[in-house]
């Protein structure tokens, strides 16, 4: 499968929720930046990845502050490079935006402000600089 069908069955929701792990969202925010301008692919990473989360029963799992976020870090290295922009060397440049746990958003956030409501439902900027 291409990149672009493996979006194509994200924004459909047909890929398979069980396969589709943390490092599998930080790719497909790659490629949406890849793909559009910086809020569009903002706008419509979150907005597929709510209707991926609802299409398999874990709307509830959506977290705004955590997809922007990351997407906003993922947005940071690219524009920091000056090397090739393919999915496998940003991958192997930047293996700590892959890991779950420890996230990278604990060097941003504390642990009670990405747990709180508000940052589920909306972005809140981040409250921890290490």
């Amino acid at each position: 499968m291409t990149d672009q069908e493996w979006m194509r069955g994200f924004e459909a929701a047909t890929l398979p929720n069980e396969s589709f792990h943390h490092a599998d969202h930080v790719k497909m925010a790659f490629l949406y930046l890849q793909s559009y301008p910086p809020f569009e692919a903002l706008d419509r990473f979150a907005a597929s990845l709510k209707r991926f989360a609802q299409a398999h029963g874990k709307a509830e799992r959506y977290h705004e502050t955590i997809t922007w976020a990351l997407l906003y870090l993922i947005r940071e290295r690219l524009a920091r490079s000056a090397w090739s922009r393919n999915w496998e060397e940003f991958a192997a440049r930047n293996s700590d935006l892959l890991l779950w746990k420890p996230s990278i958003l604990a060097k941003y956030y504390h642990a009670e402000t990405l747990a709180s409501p508000l940052a589920k439902e909306v972005f809140v900027l981040p409250d921890r600089i290490e």
